[in-house]
């Protein structure tokens, strides 16, 4: 199975336990594959680099470190901005097509209705992890 996950999934599954944390557990133990687009990565980093000073005690660099080595990273298809609510979404909608992904996992209102855009499903984390992963 081929997933994104959007920023605040796994953001939130490095700096807390629950949902997010399960489901990225669940990714390095090889029960799906993590599609990226250069931008989506990069906002990965840029995001935990805002939260690295509020959060010190949280080692970073050796699960974005994994990240980066192991996911796929696709070139994203072009995608109207209309796609979604919230433009800055979009960018996980393009790379969901270009890499053919099953799902997108987020918890963002904007990007979750845009659920079905060209048959792609946006599921919650824990719709994610109850379909998917709870097996």
């Amino acid at each position: 199975m081929k997933v994104v996950l959007d920023t605040n999934v796994l953001i939130s599954g490095i700096f807390f336990s629950g949902t997010p944390s399960r489901i990225l557990v669940a990714w390095a133990d090889g029960q799906f594959e993590l599609l990226v687009s250069v931008e989506i990565l990069s906002e990965y980093h840029r995001v935990a680099d805002r939260l690295r000073s509020q959060f010190p005690m949280v080692e970073l660099k050796p699960v974005l470190d994994l990240v980066t080595r192991e996911t796929r990273i696709v070139e994203p298809t072009p995608v109207p901005m209309s796609a979604c609510d919230d433009p800055d979404d979009v960018k996980f909608l393009a790379c969901a097509i270009a890499g053919r992904a099953d799902c997108v996992v987020s918890g963002d209102r904007a990007l979750l209705r845009a659920s079905g855009f060209q048959r792609i499903e946006v599921l919650t984390p824990r719709e994610f992890m109850r379909r998917h992963l709870q097996r």
